[in-house]
């Protein structure tokens, strides 16, 4: 499959059959015949990649991030956390006329799963609304409940399952649960099936 790319103020980002890569471009400016490098001055938050056209994924952004964000031009976040924002994050949403959604779901470790259906099902909702795009994704890792829900979103995709999981692997690398797996494998998008993914650029069968 050929890649689609995508480039955002010298951030450039591509989808492809193996998944999500960024890029950053340093951009050069000439300076008495010299040149500078302002590749440094962005910086991901953890976990970061792009998802699809208009979709983001990552962990818990801080405030050395927030010049990365902004070249990405946010229409909104979803949050699966429930901790509350830091003052300084949420005054650069407000700054910059970004919508937060917040969807709490409490982090529960095997054996003691509760993954709540409904919210990831009214999460996934908001991600698939392209009045939110350009949003980004994140929990406090990037791993666990953001994989949950961009694994749903892969089944919408009619993305295979070995490739769902695949992708879910490589964000949580040896934090791997089985039972995040397992609620992706038995998520039932039949209410969804009929949400036109005009955003989508990467369909795996």
């Amino acid at each position: 499959m050929k890649d689609d790319c995508s480039t955002v103020d010298g951030v450039s980002f591509s989808v492809n059959d193996h998944g999500a890569s960024i890029s950053v471009t340093s951009t050069t400016d000439a300076v008495n015949g010299g040149a500078i490098n302002d590749e440094l001055d962005y910086i991901p938050p953890f976990n970061f990649a792009m998802v699809d056209n208009g979709i983001f994924r990552s962990g818990f952004p801080d405030t050395s991030n927030l010049p990365f964000l902004q070249t990405l031009g946010l229409r909104s976040v979803i949050c699966l956390c429930p901790e509350p924002y830091p003052e300084a994050i949420v005054e650069f949403l407000k700054d910059n006329g970004i919508h937060l959604f917040q969807f709490g779901i409490v982090m529960c470790k095997e054996p003691f799963v509760n993954i709540p259906e409904d919210r990831v099902r009214e999460a996934l909702k908001a991600t698939l609304d392209t009045r939110n795009h350009p949003v980004l994704i994140h929990c406090k890792r990037g791993k666990h409940r953001t994989g949950c829900l961009v694994g749903c979103l892969r089944k919408l995709q009619k993305w295979c399952l070995s490739s769902i999981f695949d992708e879910y692997q490589r964000f949580a690398t040896v934090k791997s649960r089985i039972s995040d797996q397992r609620f992706v494998e038995m998520f039932d998008i039949s209410s969804l099936k009929n949400t036109t993914l005009q955003f989508s650029c990467s369909k795996k069968r």
